[in-house]
């Protein structure tokens, strides 16, 4: 794309799609020609610790950032998948000034006005969108760190709304909680309840 003469280029990822409960959260992180943020990859590949320390990094170093987010009933009314789109297009369409292009993980934004590509593993093949991934994953991990300190009973501190064991024994005994997505239901859940 550089080649191409395109300067400002967004990387745009999200988190949180298999999620049984909060927000999915999208990223547009444009990141400079010259400067390479050390370690930075794939936020699934990384601890933690190594998400905090390059979330930070790359927010210091980068020339733009935003995020988009989608709350449960947003997800329930439009579908994980529109609602992740829109979270994508509210990221990329926040950023002042906004990029020149924009190269997304896996999917083409619809009804965004700029250039861009869908990037099949973009999250492992592209800098900008693996630091769009790390953002995403510490803004939605920090969030659900809030959503657990509200109401400790289903364990977001530590399973961050995936449908684990634990958070599946939780929804069984406590029922669904204000942000959890009533659109998503788990076979073994009704299983357990049954």
């Amino acid at each position: 794309m550089r080649r191409a003469g395109f300067v400002r280029i967004a990387g745009v990822d999200e988190v949180g799609r298999g999620c049984l409960a909060g927000p999915v959260v999208a990223a547009a992180v444009v990141l400079p020609l010259d400067d390479r943020v050390r370690g930075l990859r794939d936020s699934k590949l990384l601890t933690p610790a190594m998400r905090d320390r390059l979330h930070d990094e790359i927010l210091e170093r980068c020339l733009g950032w935003s995020v988009g987010m989608r709350e449960p009933a947003d997800i329930d009314r439009l579908n994980i998948h529109h609602a992740s789109l829109a979270a994508m297009r509210d990221a990329v369409v926040a950023l002042h000034p906004l990029p020149d292009f924009a190269l997304v993980d896996a999917f083409r934004i619809p009804s965004l006005f700029i250039p861009q590509r869908g990037v099949v593993g973009g999250d492992r093949r592209c800098a900008a969108i693996a630091a769009a991934s790390v953002v995403a994953k510490v803004v939605r991990d920090r969030r659900m760190q809030e959503l657990h300190q509200q109401d400790p009973r289903y364990g977001f501190d530590r399973h961050k709304g995936y449908p684990t064991p634990e958070h599946l024994a939780a929804m069984a005994r406590h029922g669904y909680s204000p942000v959890h997505r009533r659109s998503f239901r788990p076979r073994s859940l009704f299983d357990t309840i049954d």
